[in-house]
């Protein structure tokens, strides 16, 4: 089947309040679920890279070794299942006991798949930093906890960015699976305009088109500041 070009450019004109409204709950998701999961991740990866040492005591061993059973079997779980299934179980389990809407739920569900993939991405992070430093911060008195929070993290955080910034371009594609539980993205969105036009194939070429200019413009974006970060920290250097 031929796809007619000037039926597929009056598709995107005659539903353009559709698709732009599809937008903007996809950015809204990407955005949101990929700042949270950076937080939960960086709360995962944290605990994920915490070393157990000689001198701590039972307690704190015992502690630790909780902690990473816990987050090891988040991210199990999380990144060992499609987000769809995630999003079907998570929402129609909380459903009765919460009485959420879709939005809330996509915002929570695309946030702790975010994180789970976050975690492995900031664990790499904090292991790609010279250990040397951690223990010249031990050296000067600083706790493990300030040690991760001003030494590590930073550098961690920097050296995964460009891991971190692929996550937002995958969650600007993945928000359609949240399209499951009703949720209006651009993907809902063109189903619909579809199923009242009948032009399968047009409408989801102005689909591909516009999901292809959003992720465009995030790597334009993530490409600049890592750009930026990049000069920043050569100053930095150089003026030291």
């Amino acid at each position: 089947m031929r796809i007619d070009i000037a039926k597929t450019w009056n598709i995107f004109v005659r539903n353009i309040p559709l698709f732009q409204y599809g937008i903007e709950m996809t950015l809204l998701f990407a955005f949101v679920g990929t700042f949270a999961g950076f937080v939960v991740g960086l709360l995962v990866g944290g605990i994920r890279a915490i070393e157990i040492n000689e001198y701590d005591s039972t307690v704190i061993k015992v502690l630790k070794n909780i902690g990473r059973i816990i987050t090891g079997l988040y991210i199990w779980i999380f990144r060992g299942t499609p987000m769809m299934v995630q999003a079907m179980f998570i929402y129609y389990a909380g459903k009765p006991v919460i009485g959420w809407t879709p939005i809330t739920a996509g915002l929570i569900i695309i946030s702790i798949n975010t994180g789970a993939y976050m975690a492995e991405i900031i664990r790499s992070g904090i292991q790609s930093v010279d250990k040397g430093q951690n223990e010249a911060a031990m050296s000067l008195g600083m706790t493990t906890m300030q040690t991760l929070m001003y030494v590590v993290f930073p550098q961690a955080i920097k050296n995964s960015f460009p891991s971190i910034g692929n996550q937002l371009i995958v969650n600007i594609k993945d928000s359609s699976m949240l399209n499951v539980i009703t949720v209006t993205e651009l993907y809902f969105q063109t189903t619909s305009v579809a199923g009242s036009n009948y032009r399968v194939m047009e409408t989801f070429l102005v689909s591909a088109i516009l999901y292809l200019i959003l992720t465009t413009l995030a790597s334009f974006l993530l490409n600049y500041l890592e750009k930026r970060m990049d000069s920043e920290g050569s100053m930095k250097d150089f003026c030291s």
